[in-house]
């Protein structure tokens, strides 16, 4: 089932219109995850991130440069300044030149290999290597978040199309009774038992109530939009809402330290933070590694010659210090910088750890209140409907007014749609608790 509707999100065209087909939470969640924009840029985050770790190690790794250069070049002599003819020598180029030639007759052939290997640099390389691979696990706890956000708004949609399809479904219910209370009073109207003013009022009824239709369907056709959109699937889409419910999460009714203390292990946005500030400290380390020197060993081998079957050969091995004694403060400045970070991201820590208190608390008496909501709206509709039973017989045997009738039925509709309103209220607070504890 999953995979058809994966397959029917990824395959319609923008002009197809597919039959409306079931739609439960699992399979709107799968498709969140498996579609979502900002899941994809999260990826190619962590994806970025890995190939900078690789980046960062390189260094560590022997460093092998080849080079091959062939030229066919002129062999013109140029006369150094100050240079003069040894004693044994009996021609002296620089009194005698030979003719200047703009022909090139000459072939010249230069292979060169080289290969570096860092042996030690005051933790530099090492520590941007270190800092590297924390970067990579900030980037993997940004793509987490992404997840549990991706999920929220997957749930609350889902939920919430469900909530304006029932709410449609009040409306509609609406319009029967208040269609019948126009064909009741039109018949009492006639034998004269109602006055007139009785069925203007409950045709001005009927009309508000098909009002109040129209709004629901096109908030139901909004809410499906936002659904499409929140699994990344086209809004051309159709879906028969399952009637799902949201599960109860473990501790939700108990204090707020335990909750808040798991939000604190748990939370991807806070272990985020933690792993950019491991990485900056590491940073902060590395870039003091530029005040000392850097030892590597080397080794070379070249061939020249004018021929390629006679080359010469050359070679040598041996270590080199290079050490940027002064460098106008440059390291000086990159150190303090490194640092100004690096309490930015304490100071981002710390903000984050009293957001997640706040997150927390905020949903679990959100979900306490939808409780305690659906249990208010639960006796006010059974009241209501009592309320629109009573009316009815009352107008029907003659004993009750069109205003009586029409407020019971007013209340009738209101506590249905606070029930509807109720139910996802809960689904939705508990969703947001999910998210605040930074779980799946």
């Amino acid at each position: 089932m999953l995979v058809h509707l994966l397959a029917t999100v990824m395959a319609l065209g923008p002009d197809a219109a597919p039959p409306a087909r079931p739609l439960s939470l699992a399979e709107a969640e799968a498709a969140a995850l498996h579609n979502q924009p900002s899941l994809t840029e999260a990826r190619g985050q962590l994806e970025a991130a890995e190939g900078k770790v690789e980046q960062a190690r390189a260094p560590y790794l022997p460093q092998v440069l080849g080079t091959g250069i062939y030229k066919r070049t002129t062999a013109n002599f140029t006369p150094t300044p100050g240079l003069t003819q040894s004693p044994g020598s009996t021609t002296n180029p620089l009194n005698n030149p030979p003719p200047v030639s703009w022909d090139p007759r000459f072939n010249y052939y230069q292979l060169v290999g080289t290969a570096t290997q860092l042996i030690y640099d005051f933790g530099l390389t090492s520590n941007r290597w270190r800092a590297a691979d924390a970067s990579r696990d900030a980037a993997r706890d940004g793509e987490r978040t992404a997840e549990v956000q991706a999920l929220f708004n997957v749930r609350r949609a889902f939920f919430q199309a469900r909530a304006q399809h029932d709410l449609v479904a009040v409306a509609e219910e609406t319009v029967r009774n208040q269609e019948k209370h126009v064909e009741q009073t039109r018949a009492f109207v006639r034998t004269g038992i109602q006055p007139d003013i009785n069925l203007a009022t409950v045709l001005t009824a009927l009309a508000n109530a098909k009002v109040q239709l129209v709004t629901a369907q096109n908030n139901d056709a909004v809410a499906m939009a936002q659904l499409a959109q929140a699994m990344g699937a086209p809004a051309s889409g159709s879906y028969v809402i399952a009637d799902d419910d949201f599960r109860a999460i473990a501790g939700e009714d108990g204090p707020p330290g335990p909750l808040v203390d798991r939000a604190f292990r748990t939370r991807p946005e806070l272990a985020n933070l933690v792993n950019q500030r491991r990485a900056q400290e590491l940073t902060v380390e590395a870039t003091r590694g530029g005040y000392g020197p850097a030892l590597s060993g080397v080794a070379n081998v070249t061939e020249t010659g004018s021929t390629v079957s006679s080359p010469v050969p050359n070679w040598y091995a041996g270590v080199s210090l290079s050490w940027n004694i002064f460098q106008g403060g440059l390291t000086r400045g990159q150190v303090r910088e490194a640092n100004g970070t690096l309490q930015n991201l304490n100071g981002q820590e710390q903000a984050e750890r009293l957001q997640v208190q706040v997150d927390v608390e905020q949903a679990r008496l959100g979900v306490q209140a939808a409780k305690a909501t659906i249990g208010a709206a639960g006796e006010a509709l059974t009241n209501a409907r009592d309320q629109l039973t009573l009316a009815e017989g009352r107008y029907e045997h003659g004993l009750g007014s069109a205003v009586e009738l029409g407020d019971a039925q007013v209340a009738y509709t209101s506590a249905e749609a606070q029930v509807v309103q109720a139910k996802f209220g809960l689904a939705s607070a508990r969703a947001q608790l999910l998210a605040a504890l930074g779980e799946r």
